[in-house]
This record gives structure tokens, sequence and C-alpha cells, in this order.
């Protein structure tokens, strides 16, 4: 169905870290309230490049997205059958992530919002994470709830009062749960990326046969820590003496260690969940991020909102990896005038207690900038419908 006056068709743009995504959504003409729709969705991986380096390289990442990211956006408009032309709005994440990665997302974003005149808006990557609970529930409100976010960066907590409205109430301190898959997967030699290794592997181990560290399970702020339970799993395997050479492991052993460090880490995890539920008195936890397409997490926050009880929000494993989609959460920003002039910069890093976000840009009309087409220049294929 083509758009009409009482819809809109938004472009969004994901560079954050090594995923290269475009998304087509169609939403509620602003300030029509509604959930919008997915119309198409690309995503290109970059688990091939990084995989010899067991982890993610920044310009690696960065050079990968400078080459997709025009081939992306083409993709995610030709199977929407959407036009360069009939976008009303581009969305692109500026916040958190790698530098040189979210920098080309920005620059692309610009560059269409400064062409087509469309208003450009930034968002922020986590409330991204969080909003796809809402795309995957259209007909339920999801806010307000506890958000959280368990991903490669980050493990955080947030008292969520809207889309637009989330207030960090704590989270690791150190390693990201999704670090700490990684790390642990490559202890193992079982290779990257270490979450969906450790889960496949941990299926034929006994989650009891080690019995790895819970972080701050007694503590009342809204804290984890897995750094320790990174370097029990390194003492279990090799010892206290850093001078030892790491043993052969049997196959049985890496079962019985995958299966003791993802039951760990996802007690902390529930335990801590279970902790801001009860301190916050909210009635709804919407998971996001990567690390939520783990099967054993989702089944024990499925446990835990059943005995407690509150509502939980999952979003389908398509939504929970990056993805541009995220960008959704745009369509609540424009209702809110939550716009961005064409000198917006980037945010990178990672959100920590000690690191809270800042805040959102202030409100601003989008009015394009005036521009000489001399000063920079960019080489697009010709049959790229950006090249029209």
């Amino acid at each position: 169905m083509p758009q009409n006056d009482d819809t809109l068709d938004l472009l969004a743009i994901e560079t954050t870290c090594d995923e290269t995504a475009a998304a087509i959504i169609r939403g509620p003409r602003p300030p029509r309230p509604g959930v919008p729709t997915i119309l198409s969705s690309v995503v290109a991986s970059q688990v091939d490049l990084h995989q010899p380096f067991g982890g993610v390289v920044p310009e690696i990442a960065s050079r990968a997205h400078t080459q997709r990211i025009v081939p992306i956006i083409d993709q995610a408009l030709a199977r929407a059958g959407v036009a360069l032309a009939d976008l009303g709005a581009v969305a692109v994440a500026t916040r958190p992530g790698l530098a040189g990665a979210l920098v080309v997302g920005l620059t692309a974003a610009k560059c269409l919002a400064a062409t087509l005149e469309i208003p450009l808006v930034a968002i922020d990557h986590l409330e991204g994470h969080l909003y796809a609970c809402q795309l995957a529930y259209p007909e339920t409100p999801i806010y307000p709830c506890l958000g959280l976010v368990v991903s490669g960066g980050h493990t955080s907590f947030f008292h969520c009062e809207s889309p637009l409205e989330a207030t960090l109430l704590g989270g690791t301190i150190d390693d990201a749960a999704g670090e700490a898959f990684d790390k642990v997967a490559s202890l193992l030699g079982l290779g990257y990326p270490g979450g969906p290794l450790i889960e496949r592997a941990a299926r034929g181990g006994n989650p009891r046969a080690y019995d790895f560290p819970r972080s701050f399970q007694h503590d009342e702020r809204i804290a984890l820590s897995f750094s320790g339970l990174k370097t029990a799993v390194l003492y279990a395997l090799r010892g206290p003496n850093a001078h030892n050479p790491m043993p052969t492991l049997d196959q049985a052993m890496i079962a019985d260690v995958a299966a003791s460090f993802q039951e760990a880490l996802v007690d902390a995890i529930v335990g801590k969940a279970k902790q801001a539920l009860r301190q916050t008195g909210l009635q709804r936890l919407a998971i996001g991020g990567g690390v939520a397409a783990n099967a054993r997490l989702r089944e024990r926050l499925t446990e835990t909102a059943r005995d407690l009880p509150v509502e939980l929000y999952i979003p389908p494993l398509s939504l929970c990896t990056d993805n541009a989609a995220l960008g959704a959460i745009a369509f609540p920003m424009l209702a809110a005038g939550l716009t961005a002039d064409l000198d917006l910069d980037v945010t990178p890093g990672l959100v920590r207690p000690s690191q809270p976000r800042p805040k959102h840009p202030p409100r601003a009309h989008h009015a394009p900038a005036q521009t000489d087409p001399n000063a920079h220049s960019t080489s697009i294929p010709s049959d790229s419908p950006l090249s029209s």
C-alpha cells in the first residue's frame, strides 16, 4: 500500500558498530500517534572481517561501512518499493558506538537530508533497542517499563517513562554481557562471535559443574560486573598462575564450562532485573540488544515475569541484534519536534553508571543548510538511486 497524506516514509541508518544497516519505515505522519511498520530492513554483517581478530576492529569496521552504506540504502529502498524522492525524513543512530563507524552513518544521513530537504533525526541506539519491543507488540503500550539493554557493549537498566524518557538506573561497571561471551569463547577456543557459540556448547553441559561468581547479588545498587566472572573461567581452565599453559580441553569440559558460565551470567542479569523491578515498582519489563537472543536468558526472564508477575516484552531475534529498524523510534521524536540541524555531531563511547548519557540535543526545526557543491564530492555508482 503506497503512503498517503496520513503516513510518512522514513529512511533509518545504523552504523554504530559492525553492522551496516538501512531500513524503510512507514508510520503515522507526525504529530499523529501510532506505531510505525517496517517496510524493509537490510543488514550487512562484518563478522567475517573481524573473526580473525576475535573482536571488532574499529578501523576495519569504519572502512567496511564506507564501502557498504550506499548499496545497503539502495537495497532497502528497492525492497520497500519506495523512491528516494518519497522519503519524508531520515534518521540515524549517532550515539553510543564507535566514533569512525558513527560518522559514516551520520555523513550519509546529512547528505540525504540536505539534498532532499527533509528532516534529520538523531536517535539513541540504546533507546532504539528498547523501542524494538514496541515494534514487536504494536497493539500493546509497553511504556512505562523497566528497560534492559543486553548487548556486546552494554548491559544497562533504564527506567523508561516513554520512548524518549529513559533514565539510567545502573548496569555493568566493566565488561558487557556480550563482551564476556566473546572473551570466554576465546578462552575455550570456540571462535567469534562468542554468544551463539557458547550457547551451542552449553547445551551439552552441566550448568552446576563450576561455581562461578554472580556479581553484586546482595548489593542494593543496580550494578553488575563480568570481569571477575571472566577471570574465574580463566582460573578454572589454567589455574591462578598466569604462566601456566592453557591445557588441552575435551568436549565435556568445554560444555560444562560454557554451561556454568552462561548460567552465572544469566543469574546475575535476572537477579538485578528482579531487584530493579522491586525498587521501581514497574510492572513491565522490556528487553533489547543482541544478547537478548540468548535462549537461556529468554527462558529465565520468562519464568521470572510469570513468577513476579510482570509483563515481559522481548522482540523477535531479527530485532535483537543491531539493525536499522530500531530507527522507528524517530517517529515519536518527530512528533515531539526533536529534529537535528546539519551541524550535528556523533557521541561515541559506551554508557556506564560512571558515564551517563547526555540529553537529547535541543529541539530544532530542520532548516537545510546552504552548502557549497564543490566543497566535498563523493563517488556514487551511476546505477544507484542516490545518483539521481
